[in-house]
């Protein structure tokens, strides 16, 4: 039987570093690679099963999450505060990260957090891609309207889509 490999990952945005640790505790592995979906699949298949593997949330983690959630025997996702009270040092590099993010997974010290379903994610974010065209309509409507009062034009709104403009 073979035993449990604990994996941690630190996603900066262009690469993701990654540790592998053993129950012991003992580095198999770690370097880097690109953050992207071809080159995860190439070192997921460098990896012994079984293994379970977690990330510190982060706006990149949905992807990662999703990606490796078929592969692995548990994929787990460590709330960033919580996990910096932890395995708080000095010395802050990706590697490390990584490395302590393992030994937190492995020692059963994982600060986790929920991690919502792919479909609330999407909806998420769509909502929030709204909001943001909603706003940019809103503050665009002002300045029109502003610098039309600085000119001496009236706006009367008719409706919520037309303007009546006219001199004053």
């Amino acid at each position: 039987m073979t035993s449990m490999n604990f994996i941690g990952l630190d996603i900066p945005k262009k690469t993701i570093s990654y540790c592998v640790k053993d129950a012991a505790g003992a580095v198999l592995a770690e370097g880097t690679i690109p953050s992207t979906r071809q080159s995860l699949d190439d070192w997921i298949r460098t990896l012994h099963q079984p293994w379970t593997v977690a990330m510190e949330a982060t706006m990149f983690t949905g992807w990662i999450y999703d990606h490796l959630l078929a592969h692995a025997a548990a994929v787990k996702v460590a709330h960033p505060l919580m996990l910096r009270a932890i395995a708080a040092s000095k010395k802050k590099t990706d590697r490390i990260d990584a490395s302590k993010i393992a030994d937190c997974l492995r020692c059963n010290f994982l600060p986790e957090c929920y991690m919502a379903s792919t479909e609330i994610r999407e909806r998420r974010r769509t909502l929030r891609y709204r909001r943001l065209l909603v706003r940019q309509n809103v503050q665009l409507r002002n300045k029109v309207s502003h610098m039309l009062m600085e000119s001496a034009w009236s706006t009367t709104s008719r409706s919520s889509t037309r303007w009546a403009i006219s001199k004053s």
